[in-house]
């Protein structure tokens, strides 16, 4: 039997349909931390919850799935769903997701630990832009997701990406330069988003 851990996700989404509980489990195991960095700098405390919410919800809806995007793009699209509803939840149906930030929604710090004051400035940036920019953003530069990736998580045209990608380095930028103790460290931490991206993807957040 071939091991889950060599299949592809593709490969091991067929396997897991066709009874294979350890190809399923090695699908949870690979993405447990992208999904964990989805909600880490949106929802503080509230993180553990909305993952374990992600991926029942995945298992419920696995015979819907019908591969027409990445495995991950679906797992991201229900993460977000998740995210939506945790905050309407928490604040009304009439919040407006597209205008308001995270940092307006829940004001905690980010379940994010830092050590550098440029990488903290990029995470305290991204949550006071609006939240539809801070996913994509975060869904760009954590995950590396193409754009194609983003518009099926998002369920938006692809055009619609890339103008909120220049609209969310445009914010992140204005905001980083408001919170910057001096314009020098507002230009490290933007002339180094690849670098603190890179530091996010590296830690461990189970």
């Amino acid at each position: 039997m071939t091991d889950p851990a060599e299949l592809d996700d593709t490969a091991c989404l067929e396997a897991w349909r066709a009874g294979d509980r350890a190809a399923g489990q090695q699908l949870f195991a690979r993405y447990y931390e992208p999904v964990a960095r989805f909600f880490a700098n949106k929802v503080g405390d509230a993180s553990a919850d909305l993952i374990q919410r992600t991926f029942l919800a995945c298992v419920e809806g696995m015979t819907r799935f019908r591969a027409e995007g990445s495995f991950r793009s679906y797992l991201f699209a229900i993460a977000y769903r998740q995210l939506c509803r945790h905050y309407r939840d928490r604040n009304g149906d009439r919040i407006d997701l597209q205008t308001i930030s995270a940092c307006a929604l829940d004001p905690s710090a980010s379940g994010i630990l830092v050590e550098r004051e440029e990488l903290r400035l990029f995470l305290a940036g991204l949550r006071e832009i609006p939240l539809e920019l801070q996913v994509v953003l975060e869904l760009h530069y954590w995950e590396q997701c193409s754009v194609a990736e983003i518009a099926m998580s998002l369920e938006i045209p692809e055009g619609t990406v890339k103008s909120r990608l220049r609209r969310g380095r445009e914010q992140l930028r204005a905001a980083v330069e408001r919170l910057a103790a001096s314009p020098a460290a507002a230009a490290t931490t933007m002339r180094g988003i690849e670098t603190w991206a890179q530091e996010v993807r590296a830690q461990s957040l189970g």
